[in-house]
């Protein structure tokens, strides 16, 4: 039938999960990725043998995949081997001062008493109360919707609907808010981490955001493989299905014919024709031109000053010692409020940074389970790498910074220079072109920031965007939202004559 045949721009989570959900309804699906491997910000790094998850590291929602697979008539089970976290991350502020937060809501209940007091433990279980609620709010007419707008939020539940927006707390920011929880700092400090989740600053984002806190305690895993193995399992579905998927290839233009979308053509020349085209690329390659000046119209571009955070990795095979390293684990700087103005602020690398380490040989138990072991050394930075070069000199400071700041904390790693590889947000920028680095797409500040993410339409016809950097927002759960909801417009457009058939058959595109 006509319109049946997608071009795909971009093997990432959302690009993989919109050909999978397509491929799966018979369409013809053609994933284009301009990398040797499919799974976008889910890469991984070769330190010798060792395969280090270099990207996201932290798996939750499992629900939005077994929705996908279940779809499609497949066990998500089948395909992906999950092993439960008992503990979320492991905390640290000194030497002494350390947190664990538990996968079990009483556990963590007496963890924090034990930690800072009664009251303290007191306001968490509020906290759980009310991030549970912000989330089940949000979750079907924001975060599942195809387009968002306060209106349609609203709307979704009429004066009920209005009388409840108080209750996700969209007007305060989160630090304000997490201090009418928790009197201790130590505490406001973690919890406010969550807005780094969506690449922002807590003293600047919405208090919205605490919803993150609730997806975290509904369960983390880690991924036997890697998180490179979900990329694998959603590709492997995809082509059992029949869809196409070819690494190695950079699309240079998205053709337009009689104002929609036909196709695209290669950095090689080739061109593909298609009824339709998804765009899993940050909004900001469509914006600025990359795929021909034509499709620019089909996003907005996102300001500088607006971009979410980027960072500066380490992946590594390390020895430690000192700290009973958990699988996540973060130290936090003695100034969180100076950390993020140097960022945000000041457009530089922060002082004293706030710094995680994923270690990726450690599952269930503080053994780690071969040495030396995997890690991944993480802390923020500003998105300006498309205008500041990151030399030698200042990577090397940088990283005496961290390890300083993990040394104050108890933790030792021995590092060495031929087994370790750095990345810096101007080799974000080189892997994600016209974003700085900003791994996050916009920044979450202010109420109005996650109303400005774009759909999955555009004004184009045919023309689609999906990723991270789209509604509903950053994250692989996030991201997969956003192919579903890609794959979901396409298929409704495809079945209604005014928006997608009779444009195809007029335009003469159609490869059928």
């Amino acid at each position: 039938m006509p319109g049946d045949r997608v071009v795909i721009v971009g093997g990432g989570a959302a690009g993989l999960v919109s050909a999978f959900a397509l491929a799966a309804r018979g369409l013809d699906v053609t994933v284009l990725e301009r990398s040797t491997s499919v799974g976008g910000k889910m890469r991984q790094v070769a330190i010798g043998p060792a395969l280090i998850d270099s990207g996201p590291t932290v798996f939750t929602m499992r629900s939005v995949f077994e929705e996908l697979f279940a779809a499609a008539g497949k066990n998500f089970a089948d395909h992906i081997r999950l092993r439960p976290l008992e503990i979320l991350a492991r905390h640290a502020w000194d030497e002494h001062s350390r947190l664990d937060l538990f996968a079990d809501e009483e556990r963590t209940i007496n963890a924090i008493g034990e930690f800072a007091g009664a009251a303290e433990a007191d306001g968490y279980r509020t906290f759980c109360r009310d991030t549970k609620r912000i989330y089940d709010i949000l979750e079907k007419p924001f975060l599942r919707a195809s387009q968002p707008s306060m209106g349609g939020l609203i709307g979704a539940d009429g004066l009920r609907g209005l009388m409840r927006l108080p209750q996700i707390k969209p007007f305060s920011s989160m630090w304000s808010a997490l201090g009418r929880y928790f009197a201790d700092p130590r505490l406001q400090q973690l919890f406010g981490r969550y807005a780094t989740y969506c690449g922002s600053s807590p003293y600047l984002a919405p208090a919205t955001l605490m919803l993150v806190a609730h997806v975290e305690r509904e369960g983390v895993w880690s991924i036997d493989g890697g998180m490179q193995a979900l990329a694998t399992a959603l590709a492997d579905g995809a082509r059992s299905f029949g869809a196409t998927i070819r690494c190695g290839q950079e699309v240079s233009e998205v053709i337009l014919s009689c104002g929609r979308a036909a196709g695209v053509k290669l950095a090689s020349g080739e061109r593909i024709l298609a009824d339709a085209v998804i765009v899993n690329a940050d909004v900001g390659a469509v914006a600025n031109g990359l795929f021909g000046i034509p499709a620019r119209r089909g996003a907005a571009a996102i300001p500088d000053r607006a971009r979410s955070l980027s960072a500066m990795t380490w992946s590594a095979v390390a020895k430690t010692d000192g700290f009973p390293l958990h699988r996540h684990n973060v130290f936090f700087s003695a100034n969180y409020a100076a950390e993020f103005d140097d960022i945000f602020v000041r457009d530089k690398l922060p002082d004293e940074p706030t710094v995680y380490v994923c270690a990726q040989d450690r599952d269930g138990s503080d053994i780690v389970r071969s040495e030396p072991e995997r890690l991944l050394i993480l802390v923020n930075a500003p998105a300006n790498g498309d205008r500041h070069s990151y030399d030698a000199a200042e990577v090397e400071q940088c990283a005496q910074r961290t390890l300083g700041v993990l040394r104050r904390r108890g933790l030792q790693i021995q590092r060495q220079t031929d087994a370790m590889q750095v990345t810096t947000p101007a080799d974000f920028n080189r892997m994600f072109p016209a974003t700085g680095g900003a791994l996050y797409g916009r920044s979450s500040h202010g109420w109005t920031a996650s109303f400005q993410r774009p759909g999955a339409r555009t004004k184009i016809p045919g023309l689609y965007l999906a990723g991270g950097s789209t509604h509903p927002g950053p994250g692989v759960p996030m991201a997969a939202l956003a192919g579903r909801s890609a794959a979901a417009s396409l298929l409704a457009d495809l079945t209604s004559p005014r928006s997608f058939r009779q444009t195809v058959m007029r335009g003469g595109m159609s490869t059928r």
